[in-house]
Formats: C-alpha cells, structure tokens, sequence
C-alpha cells in the first residue's frame, strides 16, 4: 500500500477522527491483528466471533500504531487517537475500494468450489516471469481478506492475483465491487458449505457472480469440463475461453500423465509438466496458460513459471517423514477434493500401503451423512489399502467402506487425536504413503505433528490388526 494520510482515509470512509494531532500524518499499513502492530500503522479494529479487536487498541498503541479505526460504542473515552466509523467492517471496504480506485494494476479474480489456492499461486508464479504482481496472502478471501488482499496493492504491482471465497449468496458480488478484477477464473462448482448456500444451485449462482462482474474488455477463463461452470459463459459480458480435455474446449490438455511428483500434458502441440502431485492439477495448469497466452507470455516463459511452483502449504505437498512419505492436504475438504484425494493415492506409485487419514468434511448441512457414505464407497473403488476416519461422521465413512467390500481389519475409526495416533504407530509400515486430510475445523495439521513425532520416537513396521473401532 502507498503512503496515506489520514485525511485520506477520513475521505475514504467518513467517520469522526479523535485526539489525532494532524490530519496529514501518514501511515502505509493497515493491520487488523494487534500483534503484528508496527510503528506508524494503523490498527482496524474487528470484531469477529472469538476476539473482539477493540479489546486490543491499548495494545496497539503501544506497539506504535498511529490511529486506530474503531466502533465508538465498543470504545469508551479513548485515549489515544481513533477514528470513529459506523462499522468497522463496512469501513474497512470502503478504504480498499477508494485504493483500488487509485490504481491501474490488472486484477485477476479466481473462484470455485476448489482448486482457488492452487491456480492464483500457479498464476502468480507464472505472471511473474514477466510482470511484477502480487497474490492474496495465504487464505484472504473473505469479507476481510479481500480488502486486506487490495490494500496490499501498490502502483508498482503489474498484477494481482486474488482469491474470492464466499459461503453464501451476494458475497463474491461484493467482492468484485472493491476488487474490480479485469479476467475472471471459476474452477468448478462443487458441494461445500451446504450450510449456507443450501443447494449447489445457489451455489452455482454465487460463483457467477465473478463472470457477471467482469468488463466487457477483460475476459473469463472457465472449466469447460465442468458442465455447470461451462453454462456461466452465457452470464458474460466478455469474451470466454474454455479449458480442459474435451473437444469443445478452446485450450485442450491431451497425452496427459501422472507420476508422484509430475503432472504432464500436451497443449497446442506444446509439453507443459507441472511439479505437483495429483491429476486434478490440471485444471489449475491450463487456467493459469490460457490467461498468460491471453496477455502475451511466450511458451518457455511459463514453463519456467511451472518449474518454479511449489505447493502452498495445506495443499497436496508432499513430505518425507521418516520413512514414510506423507501428503499434506490439511488444509480443507470437500466431496469434491476428498474424490480429488482418492484419486491421488489410487494412481500413486510405490511398493508401500496406500493410507488415507481423513477427519470429517463439515459444512455439508443435511446432505452430511450421505455425502459421507458416497465417499466410503469412493474410498474402496480407489483401491485404498488402509482407513483411519476420524470425527463423527466417521462411522458412516467406514461402515459404507466395507460394505462396498473393503477388509474390516483395514478400516479404523477413531474420535479423538490419542486414539487416532495409536492406529498411525500401530499400522504404518516404511514406505507407506499417507495422505492426510479434513475439513478446516479438523485442524488436520495435528496429525501431521503426530507423523513426524512417530518417526522420531517410535519404530515402524507394526503388524496389521484386526479392526480398529474407537
């Protein structure tokens, strides 16, 4: 973010400054976690559903911030300086709309149901052959990571790449009005956050919202695979292009291959291989060719690009954890990325156990218990040699697993991280492939730390036992 004052963010949001010296003192970061509070910043107070930023404006001033943007009734007699808004959310907005009022950088917005992470970081890493520009950081995608995304946005940033997350209806419109992306990417619709939405109709009419947005001279890049991404192209008023495997697709992945490390294909007579584990892949890969041919990068500039991708964190990286290699997909789930995973350890190559350790998909509403016996059946046509479902959707999991014909002694079901790590120190054998993954409330990273404390503590090699319940 450039420089600004403070009379600027008074003309952005309004609001009733307080004990501020000068109306020219200037500031060029805004934080909305007090800890992170460096000298001359100004603290945005939120209040979230766990922490109340309001609580921490003292903080904040003793960490240097210059101003803190607050809620007056949350604050009472302040005694440093402060900026009084209606809501601090809403004002929060407004700042980063009036920002990217002020810049001329493209904006390059991406959706779906999955695949949002992977594909803005692949363009990032791509783009930046060429173009400087910048990405969302981590998972600023929502109703305050957007606007945080924007104000991270300076004159000097050719690009950015930002990622558009939403649980309900109207909020990737909104999006859009602060962020203003010029090319639009939606990956594919999919069930999640069926708690919200309520039917993936909304949801497909919620992810529309990014094609709707966009001007009539950026264009949107869509998953032609998809059938329902695909029929969003009439929502348009840009050009569109298509990507995928199928003849109709105006960018056509063919000869496509996988190994543990690689995904590798044919475009256009080109070979493009990407360092990622995982077929689905390649979605993110063409969407992210097809916006770099769109604005002028050369085929050798993006295969260096692919060449310089590395996984984000979370996101299908593969570890070695003593000696077993360990797939950390932690970071979310769906129906749709847990089909993703499955598919992944059925076309893993390797002499060990192929183990799945998965913690429940939340937010799947009323549909969550048939959504959690579809995948047990995925699990066994995977040919996935062991089980450990944890959560409370577990059950439902393993018991349709078996029914569908997987060996009861190689399914467990567990309720708690002690039990679940016993099952991992009683069945993990050197070279097993463990992919790990659940839902963000399963905090599924616990069970990374419990693989790599086994590996230093325990000796593998156990004997299989019979079924495992807890």
């Amino acid at each position: 973010m450039p420089t600004y004052s403070i009379a600027d963010l008074l003309s952005a949001v309004g609001g009733q400054a307080i004990n501020v010296p000068s109306p020219t003192t200037s500031f060029d970061r805004i934080v909305t976690d007090s800890r992170t509070v460096r000298t001359g910043d100004v603290f945005w107070a939120i209040a979230g559903d766990i922490h109340d930023g309001h609580t921490y404006i003292t903080e904040a001033e003793r960490r240097g911030a210059v101003a803190c943007v607050v809620e007056p009734e949350r604050v009472t007699q302040p005694t440093m300086p402060v900026i009084n808004v209606g809501c601090t959310r809403r004002a929060l907005t407004d700042f980063a709309t009036w920002h990217r009022n002020n810049l001329d950088t493209l904006v390059i917005g991406v959706t779906g149901s999955v695949g949002k992470t992977t594909t803005r970081h692949l363009l990032h890493s791509v783009l930046s052959r060429r173009f400087a520009g910048i990405e969302s950081p981590r998972n600023f995608n929502n109703e305050i990571g957007v606007p945080l995304s924007v104000l991270e946005i300076t004159p000097d940033h050719e690009f950015a790449a930002l990622e558009f997350g939403a649980s309900h209806e109207g909020e990737i419109r909104r999006h859009c009005e602060t962020a203003r992306p010029e090319i639009g990417l939606l990956t594919r619709i999919a069930p999640t956050h069926l708690d919200g939405y309520g039917d993936i109709d909304t949801i497909s009419r919620t992810k529309g919202e990014l094609i709707e947005a966009l001007p009539s001279t950026g264009f949107a890049v869509l998953n032609g695979d998809d059938n329902r991404v695909r029929q969003l192209a009439s929502r348009a008023d840009c050009p569109t292009i298509l990507v995928g495997e199928r003849p109709h697709n105006d960018f056509i992945a063919s000869r496509v291959t996988t190994t543990n490390t690689h995904v590798a294909f044919r475009v256009d007579g080109c070979d493009f291989s990407l360092p990622a584990t995982g077929r689905h892949h390649l979605t993110s890969a063409l969407m992210t060719i097809a916006v770099a041919r769109e604005i002028g990068l050369s085929t050798n500039e993006i295969i260096t690009g692919f060449e310089k991708f590395e996984p984000v964190d979370g996101r299908c990286r593969t570890l070695s954890v003593g000696e077993w290699t360990v797939i950390d997909d932690t970071y979310n789930a769906s129906p749709a990325s847990m089909e993703a995973a499955c598919d992944l350890l059925r076309d893993w190559q390797g002499r060990g156990h192929r183990v799945l350790v998965m913690g429940d998909m939340l937010a799947l509403g009323d549909e969550s218990r048939t959504y959690h016996e579809q995948l047990g059946e995925r699990i066994f046509a995977s040919g996935i040699d062991r089980l450990i479902a944890w959560g409370t959707e577990a059950r439902h999991v393993a018991d349709r697993a078996h029914a569908a014909g997987m060996d009861a002694g190689c399914i467990g079901t567990c309720a708690d991280p002690t039990t679940l790590s016993m099952l991992l120190e009683m069945w993990l054998e050197p070279e097993d492939v463990v992919l790990v993954k659940g839902s963000r409330g399963m905090q599924m990273e616990r069970v990374i730390e419990q693989l790599k404390r086994l590996a230093q503590e325990q000796p593998v090699g156990h004997a299989l036992p019979q079924r495992a319940v807890a």
